[in-house]
Order: C-alpha cells, then structure tokens, then sequence
C-alpha cells in the first residue's frame, strides 16, 4: 500500500499540487478525524505520555513536510528508498537508547542488508540530477524525524492499548496541517476561484487522486503501527524495505507501459543496480523470520 502511496505521491506533486507545504496541509488536516475512533474505547493519557503522543504526532507530520519537499527535488524510485534507509537507521539507534531493544545477530545482518539494498535504489541518474543533490538531504531529516515518532508512538502502545495510541498521536499530526495555515500559499490554495470547465475537470480529478492516495496511506500506516505495537520497533520498520523494491517495479512498469501517466529517467546500469538492490531486499527480509 505505501509503495502505491509514495508512486501516488510523486504524481500528485509533479502534475497537480506543485507546493510540498501544501500537499503536507492537505495529507495531515484530515488527521483530525481519527477522534470519531473515540467512541470505541480511547483513553486519556496520563502525564508527561501527553508530551511523547505530541512528539510522536509532530514529528510525524514534519516528517512528511520534508519527505515531499525531497520528493519534489528528485526522482521517487530514489529518494523513497533514501528516506527508508535513513528511518532504518536512526530508528535502530533510538529504540536502542530509549527503549533498550536488542535485535539478534541474524536480525542485525539482515537491518544492515536492508539499509545497504535501500541505498543501492537510491542512487539517481536523471536528467536533473546525477548522484546526491538536495533531495537526499531532506529525505534524511524526514528519516530521522519518522524514526523519532515511530519509537515515541512504540512507548504508547507499550503503556496503551493500541487504539489509544494510535488516535492521539494521528490527532497531533493533525496539528502540523493547522501550522501549515499560516503560509499564504496554503490558505490562498483554499480560496474559491472561478474556473472553465477544463480547469475544474482537473481540479475534481486532483481531489479525487489524493482522496484516494489518503485511503492507502491510512491503511498503510494503520498495518505499519498495529506491527510496530506488538514486535520490536527496529524490525518492523527494516521489513518495510519491501515497500521500496515494490515500489521501483511500479515505477519502472509504468515507465515502460505508462509513459503519459507516469515516467521516470533510467539508464540500463541504473536498472541492473536496482534489481540486485531488490534481490538484498528480499534476502534482508528473508533473515528476520527464518
């Protein structure tokens, strides 16, 4: 679901939403609506746990800001996996300090596996950019501010039953979409202008795609969080280095047999470096449940 969402992503931004803080508006408002799950046994947290839902949310949603920010510099066969690497990484070493989690050493080879297969399908070749470029540095700050929320929302569910995790720490993303509001850019994309009917096909078009590009994300998010709540933190987010591998095949078919939807430069070296990145994905993948 989150490889359709990053491909989904990387569309929205290039041909409808061009700003990245208002597509960051547009992915975190909603959030808000989490509190409908109130009535099916949310809980009020207790003290200081207010603080770690509120770092967990916010980070999450400037995590985003940056990722698409990054995302609009580069190439989202590229910097997708640059990002993920980055969460592996920062995520390991956090949950390590704060929450003393221990992989195994079989599980270690296959995080190291995962990080290295993960900057292999970074590396970019395209017409804008050749190798490291601004992109990658967003990527990393999204990277490591994902990693802050994932461990903080894993102390939540450590304490909490999972529902109540999981709502007030999407509900403090929503916080991130009202900080957005005050750029005049995000609040002059919510003026109604008069349009002709091109104009307007496309809008509805637009509202359409990202509706649905939300759904998938809040699956996606939903699968991602329930797991980190009932295994170690560092694993699960490791084992998402699957996404990306699904990722470049979607790309690269739409590349092929999609170009007018969705294309993206690759050259054969490029392509052979990717697939082997995707067979150490596999077997990265493989070291955690044999």
């Amino acid at each position: 679901m989150l490889a359709l969402v990053f491909v989904i992503d990387k569309l929205i931004l290039t041909k409808s939403v061009s700003k990245p803080i208002v597509y960051t508006f547009y992915s975190t408002i909603f959030l808000f609506g989490a509190l409908l799950a109130w009535p099916f046994g949310v809980q009020f947290l207790k003290g200081f746990d207010w603080v770690i839902a509120i770092i967990s949310g916010l980070s999450f949603g400037f995590a985003l800001w940056a990722f698409f920010v990054g995302l609009k510099s580069g190439e989202a066969s590229h910097i997708s996996p640059f990002n993920g690497a980055m969460i592996t990484i920062f995520t390991y070493v956090i949950a390590d300090y704060f929450l003393g989690e221990k992989l195994n050493q079989m599980q270690i080879v296959g995080i190291i596996i995962l990080v290295f297969s993960s900057l292999l399908l970074s590396f970019e070749k395209s017409r804008k950019n050749n190798g490291f470029h601004i992109g990658f540095f967003w990527a990393g700050v999204s990277g490591l501010l994902f990693a802050f929320s994932h461990v903080s929302a894993k102390y939540l569910y450590e304490v909490y039953p999972f529902l109540t995790g999981f709502v007030w720490t999407r509900v403090f993303i929503g916080f991130v979409g009202l900080f957005t509001l005050l750029s005049p850019t995000v609040r002059n994309s919510l003026k109604k202008e008069k349009k002709n009917k091109k104009e307007e096909a496309k809008s509805q078009k637009t509202m359409i795609l990202i509706v649905v590009d939300k759904f998938f994300a809040v699956l996606g998010v939903i699968l991602v969080q329930y797991a980190i709540s009932i295994s170690s933190v560092a694993p699960v987010i490791a084992l998402s280095g699957l996404q990306f591998a699904l990722m470049f095949v979607m790309v690269y078919l739409l590349t092929k047999f999609a170009p007018k939807v969705f294309k993206e430069y690759f050259t054969k070296r490029e392509v052979a470096v990717e697939v082997i990145a995707i067979l150490l994905v596999v077997l990265g993948s493989a070291l955690f449940v044999l």
